[in-house]
């Protein structure tokens, strides 16, 4: 054996095999979806899930939406959370993030699991660690977490955004020490193509940062003993940017993008995460 395969960690190279499986595993779902839906006439997305099938929490409609105030938010996150902790939904799974997570849509989020979202516009990771304790009475199965980008924009240094990084990790573990807990590594943007509001502190942060920022992320996952899900390579084009289909301002997602991150989602759950639920299950059920 040669040292440099002597000193290649064993997650590593399990990172890379999953991380492989689901790129293959989504490119192709997607075909199909597309040619499913083009032979059809039909979209296939499955139907949103509500909490025990009770009434959502009353929230403004999304024009009113870009107008809340970051408490507002948190306030009706808030809400919301109280809800899932109180009625204690089976198969709970929380999305926490900033508008990337926020936006994603109800209809497009995988069936089987009631979904509760915790992204806000414009979080930081400073943000999101203040506010985990929101959440802390569920009883999630899963936590999905992708943070980091608008620490870049406004200029934060990698070295902090890695320590909030940890932080939230080391929280998440204690609180909810029976959930899978998921970190996602930051996206791309679209680079010279973007036409977001904010493209001149956009355009600053360089691609290959991200790339590197995401690395740092893996290892201090796996070391953490949490999970680590790269969407990163499913959503750049040959320049490493954000490919145009996937986005609709070179930052934010499009429908497309959405069911990319849907269709990652889905399979990593089959393929990652059920085999250890189900594990975990018998565990407990031979306990008893």
């Amino acid at each position: 054996m040669s040292t440099s395969a002597k000193t290649f960690p064993i997650w590593a190279f399990l990172s890379l095999l999953t991380n492989g499986i689901l790129m293959l595993a989504v490119i192709l779902l997607i075909w199909q979806q597309q040619r499913l839906a083009a032979f059809f006439g039909i979209t296939t997305s499955p139907e949103p899930i509500k909490l025990n099938n009770s009434p959502q929490i009353a929230t403004p409609d999304l024009g009113r939406r870009h107008q809340l105030s970051y408490q507002e938010w948190v306030d009706i996150l808030n809400q919301e959370a109280k809800v899932a902790a109180d009625q204690r939904p089976p198969h709970l799974t929380i999305l926490a993030g900033d508008s990337l997570s926020l936006w994603f849509p109800p209809e497009l989020l995988p069936e089987g699991n009631n979904w509760l979202n915790q992204g806000i516009s414009g979080e930081t990771s400073n943000g999101l660690l203040k506010r985990l304790k929101i959440f802390d009475r569920t009883q999630p199965e899963v936590i999905f977490v992708m943070i980091g980008i608008n620490d870049l924009i406004r200029g934060m240094s990698n070295g902090e955004i890695l320590d909030n990084q940890r932080q939230i990790i080391n929280y998440l573990r204690k609180t909810h020490p029976t959930a899978q807990i998921v970190f996602q590594s930051i996206l791309p943007h679209g680079a010279e193509e973007a036409t977001w509001k904010g493209r001149d502190k956009l355009l600053a942060v360089a691609n290959s940062r991200i790339r590197e920022l995401n690395q740092q992320l893996q290892s201090i996952s796996t070391k953490k003993g949490v999970k680590y899900l790269d969407l990163h390579p499913l959503f750049t084009n040959k320049q490493g940017n954000l490919r145009r289909e996937f986005t609709t301002d070179g930052l934010h997602l499009s429908h497309e993008g959405y069911m990319v991150w849907r269709s990652a989602l889905q399979i990593y759950s089959e393929i990652e995460l059920k085999p250890q639920q189900e594990k975990e299950g018998k565990r407990l059920k031979g306990k008893g």
